[in-house]
């Protein structure tokens, strides 16, 4: 099975775009800081998600929604993150928001490695990290 099909029922997710949200929808200068979603929106972010979104579902991802992450200024993660991406003018260009790793075409991440073979990998691993 190739990269491009799926299972029966489950096509649609071959519409899904998932993008990490610190530091690739938002400057994530300050770390995980005090919980807060911070900062400016990163140049041609908002453009991205807005052309991304006529032809693709976009997932926002962020362990800042999990279930376990305690309420800040009681708010959840998943409020915060909405309301910055409310506040810059791109919630409804968003389907989903997330914690979990969700089925879809590619992922967009700032921490991603690309996979090609454990040789290389164990090599960038052990050089990089």
């Amino acid at each position: 099975m190739s990269n491009k099909e799926v299972p029966p029922g489950f096509e649609k997710d071959l519409q899904n775009i998932a993008i990490d949200f610190d530091g690739v929808v938002h400057d994530f200068s300050k770390g995980w800081h005090d919980g807060t979603c911070y900062g400016d929106p990163l140049p041609g972010s908002l453009d991205a998600i807005r052309e991304l979104s006529k032809k693709y579902n976009i997932i926002i991802f962020t362990a800042k929604v999990k279930p376990s992450r305690p309420l800040v200024g009681g708010k959840s993660g998943t409020t915060l993150v909405s309301e910055w991406l409310e506040s810059h003018g791109v919630l409804e260009c968003v389907d989903e928001i997330t914690c979990e790793k969700p089925r879809a075409r590619v992922y967009i991440d700032d921490k991603g490695y690309r996979f090609n073979n454990w040789e290389d990998t164990l090599e960038f691993v052990n050089k990089e990290l």
